[in-house]
């Protein structure tokens, strides 16, 4: 059987099953599609592929997660799938068309993403993979979903319709385990290879348990182990490029409140390599938005405050903030915040150099009226890859006993990308000196009353070229707690949830 019906097989199964077994379907597609968002950190300009869109409800989806702003091409196998009727109009941007053979048509053209549904098996996977990475640009990237053939449930499955007549026609070709689809990647030439397992939330899970699982699964695809129970893999991974290639970043300014007000504030330490990518994405994505980006050098040991003065030279915004000891993220934050000018201040780590496009979020949450906007790992909707199942854990638990006694929902207050009004900086007071001190920039404005917005983002442990944090769970943990409780003391009592005195700042420009 050749390629094209070996991949109509697959489209017309997944129809198949989509229209008569997943009842957990119109939940699944959002998520999906919010990944497809966030790990290629989307601009308008980007260009995606499916392949084996079927009747187009995921590419939907994957328009609509961005706006309806990426020019789509939803390739369909099957030409009964293509010709269906009452699928409606479809957004301008989304270009279907049907395949006889594939590449086919599409052999010419090149795009900057593609993804795919429950395609790969172990009949097509090997030339599929070939063939996808010649429709991509030099450094484009794929993410495909499949079965999780580890899963017990589909083993079950599959040795039932071998012993029953009755489930042949649910009979499908093998799907491929994480080894060797990894193989495939490398053979074919793919780099940065991620295949992991993902969702939890399938059929024949009852529907009762829709909230708990969705609640849980953060945590279940990071439980060493037990995460081979999911019921799906996902598969990224890149094309690659030229030496020194750098992926094109367009602007995403599309708020003139933000036009000129905008203050970044950089805590950082030992982060000489991050710095500069950081400030040039800032730039490329945000550059009408900036009025200055505030470096803060936390004591460094390496030319963190070399390489920010080298780049303070061609830029007057770029602003060294060189502090002194004692170190800690706490005093980093208070010497930035103290130093900020702008009418919006945005505090984030250098790491987060990569998720930049992200940011539109927090930024669309402002304009439409919020105090404070902060970037969320762990929604339902965001994307954590690559971080400690301890601090998985460690943070769910801080949360879960912060909601209960604070009486407030939110999900991730803790994490150092907020973006908020200078009005609401100015009524903070923070107390603790190192990373504790996110978790006072996260619940001070929920209980002084602000209205806080919790955006979806993708969160990607730093890679080896980008050195690696000082966070240290045993020595920093317990300090979370110490804030929480503190502000809990003081609104049992009715005492002011900050301190009306202020913290002395030691800023050195």
């Amino acid at each position: 059987m050749d390629l094209i019906e070996l991949l109509k097989k697959q489209e017309r199964l997944r129809a198949d099953y989509w229209k008569n077994v997943d009842y957990f379907l119109p939940i699944r597609l959002k998520w999906r599609a919010q990944m497809v968002r966030h790990f290629f950190h989307l601009f308008p300009e980007n260009s995606i592929l499916e392949v084996g869109a079927g009747s187009c409800q995921w590419t939907r989806e994957i328009s609509e997660a961005n706006g309806n702003r990426n020019p789509i091409c939803a390739a369909v196998l099957n030409k009964e799938l293509y010709e269906e009727k009452n699928q409606g109009s479809f957004p301008g941007n989304i270009e279907r068309i049907h395949l006889d053979e594939f590449p086919g048509k599409l052999s010419e053209r090149r795009f900057d993403f593609i993804v795919g549904y429950h395609l790969f098996t172990d009949e097509n996977a090997g030339i599929l993979l070939s063939e996808i990475k010649k429709l991509l640009k030099p450094g484009g990237q794929i993410l495909f979903f499949d079965a999780n053939p580890w899963n017990p449930y589909y083993r079950i499955r599959r040795l039932v319709s071998k012993l029953f007549s009755f489930f042949k026609r649910e009979e499908r070709n093998d799907y491929l385990n994480r080894v060797d689809l990894f193989t495939l990647l490398s053979e074919a030439g793919y780099i940065k290879i991620k295949i992991f397992p993902y969702d939890f939330l399938f059929p024949p899970l009852p529907k009762i348990l829709l909230w708990p699982v969705q609640n849980l699964s953060l945590i279940l695809e990071n439980f060493p182990y037990v995460r081979n129970f999911a019921g799906s893999l996902f598969t990224w991974a890149q094309k690659p490029a030229e030496e020194n290639w750098k992926r094109p970043m367009f602007s995403l300014v599309r708020h003139d409140c933000f036009k000129g007000r905008l203050t970044v504030v950089v805590p950082s330490r030992n982060e000489e390599l991050n710095i500069p990518p950081l400030i040039e994405n800032l730039h490329a994505c945000y550059e009408e938005y900036i009025k200055e980006i505030i470096i803060v050098d936390d004591n460094s040991r390496d030319g963190t405050a070399e390489v920010t003065k080298i780049l303070a030279e061609k830029d007057p915004r770029i602003r060294l903030v060189q502090r002194s000891m004692p170190n800690g993220v706490g005093h980093a934050l208070r010497d930035g915040f103290a130093a900020a000018e702008g009418d919006f201040v945005l505090t984030m780590d250098c790491d987060f150099q990569h998720i930049i496009p992200d940011l539109t979020g927090l930024f669309d949450a402002v304009a439409k009226g919020a105090d404070v906007a902060i970037g969320s790992r762990f929604s339902r909707e965001s994307v954590l890859l690559n971080y400690a199942f301890t601090k998985i854990l460690a943070n769910r638990g801080f949360h879960i006993l912060a909601n209960l006694l604070l009486g407030k929902h939110f999900r991730d207050a803790t994490n150092n990308l907020k973006l908020m009004r200078k009005e609401v900086l100015k009524n903070l007071v923070l107390e603790a000196d190192d990373f504790a001190a996110n978790a006072e920039t996260g619940l001070q404005p929920i209980l002084l009353g602000y209205n806080v917005k919790e955006i979806p983002i993708s969160w990607i442990n730093r890679s080896v070229d980008m050195g690696f944090s000082s966070f240290n769970l045993l020595n920093t943990g317990p300090n979370y707690f110490v804030v929480l409780f503190r502000l809990i003391f003081r609104k049992w009592l009715g005492r002011d949830i900050v301190r009306c005195s202020p913290v002395k700042q030691s800023v050195k420009t």
